[in-house]
């Protein structure tokens, strides 16, 4: 079948054919649909090749991320090619291994191969700096940012995150509510930390405890456990900066004699499946969406490859994943006005 028999029975030119399929030209609703149509049913698929030579697009874009275990990268690719999937794009993915040399490497080789765009990500949420300066392609940041304002990069609202998670807590009547994070210097862990402060103090509440910072593990986790129920035996919740560190404040828990949830509510951060359904028991968590922060990022890309760049930090909205480890207590909860935990 050729562009020749889809004139023919659409009753128009070659010319407009090709520029229907391709999506050029000024032609009227009705003769693009006569020629879709036809080649629908026809059953003509254009030659990719010849398309890409008439459009100056070769229908790839790149990936190029510094998460070598693949945690925050893999959902994102898999949100991403869902989306570019539909205009039959394909993604390369670039593993950087947060070394520069390498990153620029990739950034060349892409574009050598003429990618239409590059969406970067990484497994920190904090600003870098732009991948290149004066690129001919557009450049979208996921789940990380860029420090140029005029680069479009697409985050998730970790903020809005953990203000879901101490509502939740308040919702089902905890009011000593501990917080246990990772490594202060992250800035995931910090933004979390300030946002759940934030919160408790609009409902009158401090934390139970000044935050503690460490490691993104299980191990810091059931150290922490140990260090906040020695120091503050009432605190009825705690809401955790990982999913890795509340599986580990779940086990020291646990190995207190303390009940989750009947005597401590638990609450992590990621909705990473291998911990909150590992965790005894399930548990509730932050989920940041990664892979709809992908379908996101690549409309934004489509969009930009399109002539319509949208610049700036756009923040994409958490879900919180209510589990067995933050069941409602049997007792009622205390007025919002009650004392508050220490500082």
């Amino acid at each position: 079948m050729t562009i020749n028999d889809v004139a023919q029975l659409a009753g128009v030119s070659v010319g407009t054919v090709s520029k229907a399929l391709n999506g050029r030209g000024s032609l009227r609703a009705e003769t693009r649909h006569r020629v879709l149509s036809a080649a629908e049913q026809l059953g003509f698929q254009p030659n990719r090749a010849a398309v890409a030579l008439n459009s100056g697009r070769t229908y790839t874009v790149g990936m190029i991320t510094t998460d070598t275990i693949g945690r925050f990268s893999i959902p994102l690719m898999m949100g991403a090619e869902d989306a570019l999937g539909a205009g039959e794009m394909s993604v390369f993915l670039c593993d950087a291994r947060d070394d520069p040399i390498r990153e620029q490497y990739y950034l060349r080789t892409l574009l050598s191969r003429r990618v239409d765009g590059i969406i970067v990500t990484g497994r920190r949420t904090q600003a870098r700096p732009p991948i290149g300066t004066g690129l001919p392609i557009p450049v979208v940041y996921a789940f990380i940012s860029s420090t140029d304002p005029r680069d479009c990069s697409v985050v998730p609202d970790e903020a809005g995150g953990a203000h879901k998670a101490v509502d939740h807590l308040l919702a089902v009547g905890r009011r000593r509510i501990a917080h246990i994070t990772g490594p202060e210097h992250h800035h995931s862990a910090t933004v979390r930390a300030t946002a759940a402060t934030d919160r408790l103090a609009e409902a009158g509440l401090r934390l139970a405890g000044a935050p503690l910072f460490g490691e993104w593990s299980e191990a810091w986790g059931r150290q922490a456990a140990q260090l906040l129920l020695g120091a503050n035996a009432e605190v009825d919740a705690v809401f955790c900066g990982s999913d890795q560190i509340a599986r580990g404040v779940a086990d020291a828990l646990r190995a207190a004699g303390r009940r989750v949830p009947d005597d401590v509510a638990l609450v992590g951060f990621d909705n990473w499946d291998v911990m909150a359904l590992g965790c005894q028991p399930p548990l509730t968590s932050v989920d940041m969406e990664l892979e709809k922060l992908g379908r996101t990022a690549a409309d934004l890309l489509l969009a930009a490859i399109n002539g319509e760049a949208s610049p700036g930090r756009h923040t994409h909205p958490c879900r919180l994943v209510i589990r067995d480890s933050t069941a409602a207590s049997s007792t009622p909860a205390p007025a919002l006005d009650s004392a508050p935990g220490g500082s």
